[in-house]
């Protein structure tokens, strides 16, 4: 019997209590999970802003600052699905220049300019500030994503578009800015999922209006029923049922109810999953919008 005990915080292959191949099948008996490449974790220990920084502290160099994809999952924002990756991404790190980028195969190091705003201390490492991480995957990011990214960490830690804007002006010439500019007025901290950042960039991209995130319908005169997206004078609602909260039979009974009364009360209700950012499936919701909208 194999009575290894591991640390309740991340250690790496050299730093652990055992063999590599304990920590091995100790990974494939899902006892242990591999945090970032090099750095592993107990499972049932809490993955927070904290033990991620440390873990990526432990692969890091000292000159290091963790940016872009990296720098959100510290902050609370994961835009690599690590639950739905089969291999951990390599960590995403910079440095000021002057400094030689990391040449570890764990991570992929770039150069940068920061300011000292632009960096904030986690566990013990230097990640980029959840504004300057914004900016950035403004640049990075495909458009849909890049905006989920962006209302995400506004959501958490509360940035304004005004201080993304100014933050933006730095970024002369930089790949991707134009995309980061046009995208910067649209970031908007109320979005509660990436499905309803992508609803609202398609509406906007098709020329409608802004519509109202998190609008909430009064029932005699309380706040009863959260529309994700709403037009409230054309009693519009465009609602984005993600798996993680409409997906068991009490869920659905749930939102059959609240969509029933809606309806009987003169509102008109688009339902969008994720299936509904095909081509095919954008044209015809947003046809299905047009016509609500003239009417």
């Amino acid at each position: 019997m194999d009575d290894t005990t591991f640390p309740a915080t991340p250690f790496t292959l050299a730093s652990a209590p055992c063999s590599r191949a304990r920590v091995r099948r100790a990974v494939e008996s899902r006892e242990v999970v591999r945090v970032v490449h090099g750095a592993y974790l107990r499972s049932d220990v809490e993955l927070t802003e904290i033990t991620r920084a440390q873990a990526a502290a432990m692969v890091l160099g000292p000159s290091a600052v963790l940016c872009d994809r990296t720098a959100a999952w510290v902050l609370g924002v994961d835009c690599f699905r690590y639950a739905d990756l089969d291999a951990v991404p390599r960590l995403e790190s910079c440095v000021l220049r002057g400094h030689e980028p990391t040449e570890r195969r764990e991570v992929l190091g770039r150069t940068r300019d920061l300011r000292d705003d632009d960096i904030v201390e986690i566990g013990g490492v230097r990640v980029t500030s959840p504004l300057r991480t914004a900016a950035d995957l403004l640049c990075l990011l495909p458009r849909r994503e890049a905006l989920a990214a962006a209302d995400a960490l506004m959501r958490l830690h509360g940035f304004t578009v005004a201080e993304l804007r100014r933050l933006l002006v730095r970024y002369f010439r930089r790949r991707g800015v134009i995309q980061a500019r046009s995208l910067a007025p649209l970031v908007d901290g109320r979005a509660e999922s990436s499905g309803e950042s992508w609803a609202r960039l398609e509406i906007v991209d098709h020329g409608f209006p802004v519509p109202l995130p998190q609008y909430w319908v009064n029932v005699d005169g309380v706040p009863t029923y959260r529309l994700d997206l709403a037009y409230p004078r054309a009693k519009i609602a465009i609602e984005y049922d993600g798996e993680d909260h409409h997906t068991s039979p009490a869920d659905r009974v749930r939102d059959e109810q609240r969509r029933a009364w809606l309806r009987a009360h003169g509102w008109r209700v688009i339902v969008l999953t994720k299936h509904s950012f095909t081509d095919d499936a954008v044209e015809a919701w947003m046809s299905e919008l047009r016509t609500m909208l003239a009417n």
